[in-house]
């Protein structure tokens, strides 16, 4: 049945015509509806690559930025540059630089990059949306002596050119149009044609659907260091079965779009990589062993050669990943070396190369723990350069001149991120670098000599702050970005406390969670729990991070009397090395939602103003999944629960993700069907709300119609929301009003079944 959003209560997120704010209360219209609690950023910092400084986007003065996402802006912005030593700040491309020609309006800047000698720009410009981000719009090149601007792409069609790319020496970009790449001189705006394609099927230079989702991939080629030739992926997704997205209200008619996306055990696109000149010719393509259609290609780049590009090649079941040289000549491979997983490789990142010694950093858990290895050029010495049992998180920084890689670790709190650095070498210990002033979440954008890096600091309370600090010493230069303002309004709020805790699963694995508790406490009296529950194993939900709207919509609860947690199950990806991710293979929601169980039950005999009897629990994608499983496998334990955007069977997932956790399906059949959420249904005891938009191309809204289907058979009562055409984020970006329907839904369902008696 259709969930209702017209009940008449009195709690104030049910009253529409509720003030914006108040001195102490939030309400979810300032949330959603004004956006008043916005976090600041400065806006896109970039560091020049001959350490003279950086340069970044800066609204002029005079300019009003009507922009709500600085990931999308709407206002004019120019490109300024700091010396950070000095201080000094000059505007590099003003706006009458971004004006073209005889144009009254400047560009507007999505993105920008810096020629290596610095003498030329390409800005971004008239973005559109692909799936999820916008990467596919109009290129422009500005040369700063010159001051002439002149767009790129010929005759192309406005908003059709991804990846746009300087040459190594700067006098050509290379871009993708309409999947096939060309390559367009400076000088002259001779266009060459590199690809042709085949048909519809073939993809040259960008990612298949699959790819970028779950690889974390986009752009799909890459200019040689001699500036001559481009590796670049093709794809053939012919085989795979496209899934009709259907919009039912933006016309007159019904639009469907087609998007090849395999699920579990389907046929997989047949990734290839090869080379071609760029003055076009034949495609080298490098030899690869095995059935394309059983391998994936995550990552391939040139090695410090023109003559030589390095592939990562992984089997289907995403446990073994071997690495090639390619000749670029006739495409004979060399095997470098074997990564072997036990059960999947937690992750694939590129090599980083070490131009010095020929060498390259290797990330891997072979030793259990997620390290930072320096490898020889043949692949046959490989050095752990951060021993210990710990992971590291990312590689922030590696100044090869200087001898040190630096990485963002968390050894002893897996809530908490920070500033580390080891030997290039191997040789001595690490050194912590983030004061213990920045407890919380710490990263690093650092300079290529490694002296400066502009530090976000954030945490579960507050907001991102943005720092310009000296390295190693980690010496403030100057505030970019305090978010003030922002401080200053939740200074005013009636805020809730909040603690991290732990609690041991039922065989004493210890697990980690945040409890937050209702504004103006009282441990004499009990209150009803809400969850916040993801549990998949591509997030961790427990951090000393600022979490947005979604940490604001939490804090609004407490303030309406709830308790709010949120409990990482094994397998999330949290810093606790190799054997509690892959713990969970072969049964994903199985451990997890046991685990969840666990700490409830484990956290009402610590609390003992947890009212048991009036549990909630919600998530988004991976945690509506796990919302699922918790009414349906635990229904004496959560009275009501919120399931966004589910995946309700396994089997309808897409294959990179799903089989990599939870393994072939024809070894694991059983399993896929065990670990379903949608098989459990018959048990459902408590209130469900179930909530997915229509135009859903990751976890498709045939999830959820299977499950509305299942659950009407067992007669089970439930609610249902569907969104029109929003895809999987459910955002404003997608129908005005969407964030903030959805979270005053959220909280009135909460309300009903655990607060009113």
């Amino acid at each position: 049945m259709a969930c209702s959003t017209t009940d008449e209560s009195t709690t104030s997120h049910r009253n529409s015509a509720a003030p914006l704010s108040t001195d102490a209360q939030l309400t979810l219209e300032a949330i959603y509806g004004e956006d008043a609690y916005k976090a600041e950023k400065p806006g896109q910092i970039k560091w020049l690559s001959d350490n003279s400084g950086y340069t970044m986007l800066e609204t002029p003065a005079g300019y009003n930025d009507s922009s709500d996402n600085d990931d999308e802006p709407s206002a004019l912005r120019e490109i300024v540059f700091y010396d950070p030593a000095s201080g000094e700040r000059r505007v590099l491309v003003g706006i009458a630089s971004l004006t073209p020609g005889d144009a009254e309006d400047p560009l507007i800047v999505d993105d920008y990059a810096w020629s290596d000698d610095q003498s030329k720009l390409l800005i971004y410009t008239n973005s559109k949306k692909v799936w999820r981000v916008k990467s596919r719009g109009d290129y422009w090149v500005l040369d700063l002596e010159s001051q002439q601007l002149m767009q790129l792409g010929g005759d192309a069609q406005p908003s059709s050119l991804q990846f746009a790319k300087f040459s190594p020496d700067g006098t050509q970009v290379a871009y993708v149009k309409e999947a096939d790449i060309f390559v367009e001189s400076l000088d002259t705006q001779k266009i060459t044609r590199l690809t042709e394609r085949a048909g519809e099927h073939i993809l040259n230079g960008i990612m298949s659907w699959a790819y970028e989702e779950e690889f974390s991939i986009r752009d799909g080629f890459r200019w040689s260091p001699d500036g001559q030739r481009i590796a670049y992926w093709q794809f053939d997704t012919s085989g795979v079965r496209n899934f009709s997205l259907i919009n039912n209200t933006d016309e007159l008619y019904p639009k469907v779009t087609e998007v090849p996306y395999p699920k579990v055990g389907e046929t997989i696109s047949a990734a290839k990589v090869g080379t071609v000149s760029v003055e076009g010719g034949k495609t080298i393509w490098a030899e690869l062993p095995g059935d394309p259609r059983q391998m994936y290609v995550p990552r391939m780049d040139w090695s410090l050669r023109s003559d030589q590009i390095i592939i990562q090649h992984v089997t289907r079941r995403q446990d073994r990943n071997t690495v090639f040289y390619a000749d670029v000549s006739d495409g004979e491979v060399t095997q470098v070396f074997v990564e072997q997983a036990p059960n999947y490789l937690f992750d694939v990142e590129d090599v980083h190369w070490l131009k010095q010694s020929g060498d390259f950093l290797w990330l891997s858990e072979k030793d259990g723990w997620w390290h930072i290895y320096r490898a020889s050029g043949d692949g046959k010495t490989l050095i752990d350069l951060t021993p210990g049992e710990f992971d590291i998180t990312d590689v922030a920084h590696v100044d090869e001149s200087a001898g040190w890689v630096y990485f963002i670790a968390s050894p002893e709190a897996m809530e908490t991120r920070y500033l580390f650095r080891s030997r290039l070498d191997g040789s001595g210990d690490m050194q912590k670098l983030t004061p213990a002033e920045f407890a919380g979440t710490n990263s690093y954008e650092v300079s290529e000599d490694g002296r400066w890096a502009v530090h976000t600091h954030q945490s579960f309370s507050q907001p991102p702050q943005y720092r310009l600090v000296s390295l190693p010493e980690h010496r403030e230069v100057r505030v970019l970005e305090d978010n003030a303002e922002l401080l200053a309004k939740l200074a005013k709020l009636d805020l809730p406390e909040h603690e991290f805790f732990r609690v041991e699963a039922r065989d004493g694995l210890p697990l980690d969670g945040y409890l937050i508790r209702p504004s103006q406490f009282d441990a004499s009296k009990q209150y009803p729990i809400v969850f916040y529950v993801y549990s998949e194993v591509a997030g961790q939900t427990v951090r000393n991070a600022w979490s947005g709207k979604r940490h604001l919509w939490h804090l609004y609860m407490a303030q309406q009397g709830y308790l709010v947690a949120s409990v990482d199950s094994r397998g999330a990806r949290a810093p606790r090395g190799r054997d509690w991710r892959q713990s969970v293979y072969g049964g994903i929601g199985l451990l997890a939602s046991r685990d969840q169980s666990d700490a409830l039950t484990a956290m009402t005999q610590r609390w003992s103003y947890i009212d048991k009897e009036k549990v909630g629990i919600w998530g988004h994608s991976g945690g509506g999944s796990m919302t699922l499983n918790m009414l349906f496998r635990y229904p004496k334990q959560y009275k009501a629960g919120v399931s966004q955007a589910p995946v309700t069977d396994q089997r309808l997932y897409d294959a990179i993700y799903q089989e990599r956790y939870s393994g072939l399906l024809d070894e694991y059949a059983d399993a896929y069907v065990e670990s379903s959420p949608i098989t459990h249904a018959k048990n459902l005891e408590g209130e469900l709300l179930l909530v997915h938009g229509t135009g859903d191309d990751n976890v498709h809204y045939q999830s959820s119609e299977r499950l509305i289907n299942e659950l009407v058979r067992l007669n089970k009562p439930f609610r249902f929301m569907a969104y029109p055409n929003r895809t999987h984020a459910v955002v404003d970006s997608e129908g005005e009003g969407t964030e903030l329907h959805l979270n005053t839904m959220r909280a009135r369902f909460f309300d009903e079944h655990l607060k009113a008696q």
